[in-house]
């Protein structure tokens, strides 16, 4: 039986994934911040799938992190066949009037600990000659997205990382994929901080479900794609425009889109 580990597994589509491949049959390593919910949710798929569950309740955003939960797997014993790295949050707001702590905290999940889990997991498949990586992306890694303007950028380095694994191993036995996904039924706009001075056109824009983007996101991971862009043909629309417009033209617009209303 094959394990995964999933990052940011107590919500969203992390959930989601554990969800998923429990149905799969996959005995899961799950991490995030919240015990309380890490522990639920194993007892949940343990009852239902019949399957192991480790919990490790960990914040990425802190020192040493990545080499803890590292460390706890070794002692264990448990070979990782997936890696999915999929915590992360953005902050909406003009970036000078954000919060610095945050901004850097979004850098260190959404970078540092990405880069670093596949640092110390990617060897170990290499070696065996088999195993696959799902690095969180986003549409908005396709282009600046002013006002979320951390993670996008964020977004982007994780695209670009990917997409540059994916053909450094593309011999080795070990599958990498950049997922994509457009907005998602999650808590991502409640914790960016979209709720109050976001303009209604953000906050009334339609919405993927969990489930659709993960099947989506397992079924290219299968094909050993590179990269996909998950949910509705608009999202496929959003990413490709950076080829179709000059890009002053195409910050400019994004930020008459995302300007907030205050």
């Amino acid at each position: 039986m094959s394990t995964a580990l999933i990052t940011g597994a107590s919500a969203g589509l992390g959930a989601t994934f554990a969800q998923e491949l429990a149905k799969r049959q996959t005995d899961l390593v799950i991490v995030a911040r919240s015990q309380d919910k890490l522990q639920q949710l194993a007892q949940d798929l343990q009852a239902t799938y019949g399957i192991q569950v480790e919990v490790i309740p960990q914040d990425l955003t802190v020192p040493d992190a990545v080499p803890n939960v590292f460390e706890i797997v070794n002692q264990k014993n448990i070979s990782i066949d997936l890696l999915i790295n999929n915590a992360g949050f953005g902050d909406y707001g003009a970036f000078s009037q954000t919060s610095r702590r945050k901004q850097l905290e979004m850098i260190q999940l959404n970078i540092l600990a990405l880069v670093d889990l596949t640092h110390h997991f990617l060897p170990q498949m290499q070696q065996r000659g088999s195993g696959s990586i799902i690095n969180l992306c986003s549409i908005a890694g396709f282009q600046p997205l002013p006002y979320l303007s951390i993670y996008s950028a964020t977004k982007a380095f994780v695209l670009s990382f990917s997409e540059a694994l994916w053909a450094e191993n593309q011999h080795t036995g070990v599958k990498i994929l950049a997922a994509c996904p457009g907005p998602t039924e999650t808590n991502f706009f409640t914790t960016a901080n979209f709720a109050e001075y976001a303009p209604e056109s953000l906050k009334q824009q339609q919405t993927d479900s969990p489930e659709v983007v993960v099947q989506e996101i397992l079924q290219a991971l299968d094909a050993d794609d590179c990269t996909v862009v998950t949910g509705r043909w608009q999202n496929n629309f959003i990413a490709n425009l950076p080829r179709l417009l000059p890009r002053k033209t195409l910050v400019q617009l994004v930020e008459q889109q995302f300007r907030p209303q205050k």
